[in-house]
């Protein structure tokens, strides 16, 4: 009993996008975002919100992670989040920050005023 499984890419590329959310904003690095979270405790749901800065985000289209970043009574949090996965509700963009690196690691070495961001401005002309 040999079983073969077809693979193809097109097949794996058609469900990908079935699975894709639509509704996601474009999140950057340096973006100071919420999101709400779905957590299950014993047999009730409810939505838990998280705060904080994206430091960096890997795009891999269905599998897009972003790392976010707070701080915790005056602990430093990451943690990263599958955007397409269907435990997150929402995201929001609070802030867009001006950066010129594609990762913020060094955020983890600074503390207080030295972590501040850049606030970017958007023009609606």
């Amino acid at each position: 009993m040999n079983y073969t499984i077809n693979s193809s890419p097109t097949i794996i590329k058609n469900i990908e996008e079935k699975l894709k959310k639509t509704n996601i904003p474009n999140i950057e690095i340096g973006d100071s975002i919420k999101i709400g979270l779905l957590i299950k405790e014993g047999n009730k749901e409810r939505i838990q919100i998280s705060e904080g800065v994206v430091i960096s985000k890997n795009n891999a289209n269905l599998n897009t992670t972003i790392t976010v970043r707070k701080i915790l009574h005056n602990i430093g949090v990451e943690k990263v989040y599958l955007i397409h996965s269907p435990r997150i509700t929402s995201i929001e963009i609070l802030r867009k920050s001006k950066v010129r690196r594609a990762k913020l690691y060094y955020l983890r070495n600074r503390s207080g005023k030295a972590t501040r961001l850049k606030q970017k401005f958007i023009s609606t002309s």
